[in-house]
């Protein structure tokens, strides 16, 4: 089953630890890259804990918004409106909705949030890639997502958002790739509307 700890590890430790100056100026050059950003659609993959790994559609606006479209076969949907995140099992006709500041999500979905206050840098021994761990200590019931960029010369602040990995709470991980990302495309409000399967004679899926 799909769940909705959407996540990513995909960079290596390093053996030294980067230094504070250093660390602030990554985490301001993230920061410039998710405020530059205001839209974003891209083809993902998902593993799960478990190994098993599906494919999809991820379609991003800023502030609060989000779309996972699962591949054809896979009856549910994680989608943001710009307040609660939702996931929806159509096969079960069940949904369950968090706030957006209750997901790890939220730090790709609201850039007004100064990241600097709960992130720090994860050392990478690949200079090309840098990797952003962030949680909130007041609130570990959160999780944590660790974000992975490309150094990427023509993109919003030099940076190219590859994935993420996020743990829940109890420590269950989703890895997310990114590929063929398309930065700043005009996306409809109405992408991120979606039927309610408790709705008896809705459409079940999409």
């Amino acid at each position: 089953m799909v769940r909705t700890s959407i996540a990513l590890a995909l960079a290596v430790p390093a053996l030294v630890a980067a230094a504070p100056a250093s660390q602030q100026n990554t985490l301001d050059q993230v920061q410039r890259h998710l405020r530059g950003v205001t839209s974003m659609v891209a083809d993902f993959s998902q593993t799960d804990r478990n190994g098993r790994t599906v494919n999809g559609t991820m379609t991003l606006k800023r502030p609060g918004k989000i779309r996972f479209q699962y591949e054809r076969g896979i009856p549910q949907l994680i989608v943001a409106d710009g307040s609660s995140l939702y996931f929806i099992d159509y096969q079960v006709r069940q949904v369950e909705r968090w706030p957006i500041g209750n997901s790890p999500l939220s730090v790709l979905l609201d850039p007004s949030r100064d990241i600097a206050r709960f992130a720090r840098v994860v050392p990478t021994r690949d200079p090309r890639v840098v990797s952003i761990e962030v949680h909130d200590p007041e609130h570990p019931e959160y999780g944590r997502i660790t974000m992975i960029f490309q150094r990427e010369e023509n993109a919003p602040a030099g940076l190219l958002l590859q994935g993420w990995v996020a743990l829940d709470s109890q420590n269950n991980r989703t890895t997310i790739r990114l590929s063929d990302q398309r930065l700043n495309t005009q996306v409809s409000d109405g992408t991120f509307r979606w039927n309610d399967p408790r709705r008896q004679g809705r459409p079940g899926g999409r």
